[in-house]
């Protein structure tokens, strides 16, 4: 009788090994690498990491199942490729990176660690996808911008100071987005009476003395493109703003927040909880390859009154009855 018992025991154990051993396999710790092209202590960095982390959490992954190894490039290039590397090493099963100067020296590392990008301007004319809808290599994620956005900044500022009739666009003419949205800028300023200035967004001196020349004339106005490298420097192109009272638009809120006139674009602390879904999906068995580049599903326009009357400007209640957040 004891040996019958025996014998059933081990016998329902022994089937319940394969099954104990594929949920333990199931359960190991995953290993997710963050690579972010700003500071960890920049006001911003925590939200945007409280996003993605929450996020995951939404979709399962909490509780110990997941492991993230941050890095801040702080806007070094240098120390991103480092950085890269360093990831690339850790042999995580998803790597997220925020914005081109993260995403490109990732994929010149590894063309096989699953790469999910956000905030990039324009994954096809950089290089790190094939296509929107197919992305065809071991990155995807979510655009920051359609172009089209580009020539709505240009037709907010002058809603916001009609005198502007010159505008200097600041942009980084080392990405191919740079180029990109300074052309969506330059094809609709004709028909608002509007003349254009290029400055580069790569050096701050070069920011300085370029803004500080340009302000020597007068209804100037300024239109802050979406690169890795205006976010680097954006408490100087800021307070040169507010120095020669320019009126500003800028692509992101948190420019607005600290003090910025005006912005129109995508919410990137949204960007990053959004990630989450891709990252949940390649856990899962997803290909990068197979999942479709994602457009923003909102653009938000956010204003400053306070800094708009330090610029002497009344805002059009057009503008505010369409403001998604208005700062006092």
């Amino acid at each position: 009788m004891r040996r019958r018992k025996f014998i059933a025991l081990l016998s329902g154990t022994a089937a319940t090994w394969p099954l104990a051993v594929r949920a333990q396999q199931a359960e190991r710790v995953r290993r997710i690498g963050v690579l972010m092209p700003n500071e960890a202590n920049d006001t911003e960095s925590p939200l945007r990491v409280t996003a993605f982390t929450q996020g995951l959490q939404q979709l399962g992954w909490g509780d110990g199942r997941v492991q993230i190894d941050y890095r801040w490039a702080a806007g070094d290039v240098e120390k991103a490729r480092q950085y890269a590397i360093e990831l690339v090493a850790m042999a995580p099963d998803v790597i997220f990176a925020l914005g081109n100067y993260a995403v490109a020296p990732l994929l010149q590392v590894t063309r096989n660690v699953p790469i999910v990008f956000a905030v990039v301007p324009d994954p096809v004319g950089a290089g790190f996808v094939e296509s929107l809808p197919r992305p065809g290599g071991n990155a995807t994620g979510l655009i920051l911008i359609e172009y089209s956005v580009s020539a709505k900044w240009l037709e907010l500022l002058k809603q916001m100071a009609p005198s502007v009739t010159r505008v200097a666009v600041m942009r980084d003419t080392a990405i191919v987005s740079g180029i990109g949205q300074f052309g969506a800028i330059q094809s609709v300023a004709p028909s608002f009476g509007v003349e254009l200035t290029p400055v580069d967004v790569h050096d701050a001196r070069d920011i300085e003395r370029s803004v500080t020349a340009f302000a020597n004339t007068q209804n100037g106005g300024l239109i802050v493109t979406a690169s890795a490298s205006a976010t680097v420097h954006r408490k100087l192109i800021m307070a040169v703003a507010a120095q020669h009272k320019l009126p500003a638009i800028y692509f992101e809120g948190y420019y607005v927040k600290d003090g910025g006139l005006m912005s129109f674009g995508p919410n990137i602390v949204d960007q990053c909880r959004r990630v989450a879904s891709f990252v949940d999906k390649i856990l899962k068995g997803a290909k990068p390859a197979d999942l479709p580049v994602q457009a923003p599903s909102k653009y938000e326009l956010v204003i400053n009154l306070k800094t708009a009357r330090d610029l002497g400007i009344t805002v059009p209640p057009s503008l505010l009855a369409r403001a998604d957040e208005v700062i006092e």
